[in-house]
């Protein structure tokens, strides 16, 4: 099979790392087979953040939320310790909303939303709850989708 990486020639990786995210696409159908690329993927790249969220969407489609929970949580961890990022909420939450604009803080907030999404997929209802609750207050566009989720989780049970 003839791979053509030039078609992902904005995706800033190795060839053989293109690769591989490439036979991982095409074997979807396929599930053992595609995770066994996207994992050797993730193996060879040391944690590089655009393969993370490949990773990340790659699991996520595939109902491996626990996969997906764990790329979220190396891209939020990768670049808390780029940026450096307080662990304390209100000093990080006045950096995330005077800088949420700039690309790493943007994915930084993506990925933690992404986090709450997940862990509401696993029954995580509180901590999703939380995460959400933290992102709307810091986006009052909805640019992150912190506020849908929210709303979903706790929208009272419809009456009968």
């Amino acid at each position: 099979m003839q791979i053509d990486a030039e078609r992902f020639s904005w995706f800033q990786v190795p060839e053989e790392i293109k690769r591989l995210l490439i036979l991982a696409a095409e074997n979807w159908e396929n599930t053992s087979q595609s995770e066994k690329y996207m994992n050797q993927a993730l193996a060879k790249t040391e944690d590089n953040t655009e393969v993370l969220v490949a990773a990340y969407r790659y699991f996520y489609y595939k109902n491996n939320y626990q996969m997906a929970l764990k790329t979220a949580i190396k891209v939020i961890e990768k670049i808390k310790e780029a940026e450096k990022l307080p662990d304390n909420w209100e000093k990080l939450r006045a950096i995330l909303t005077n800088r949420k604009e700039d690309p790493s803080i943007r994915l930084y907030i993506n990925a933690y939303a992404a986090s709450g999404l997940v862990l509401a997929k696993l029954g995580e209802l509180e901590k999703a709850k939380e995460i959400s609750t933290k992102v709307k207050g810091i986006d009052d566009t909805n640019d992150f989708g912190a506020g849908i989720l929210l709303d979903i989780l706790t929208r009272p049970p419809e009456e009968e």
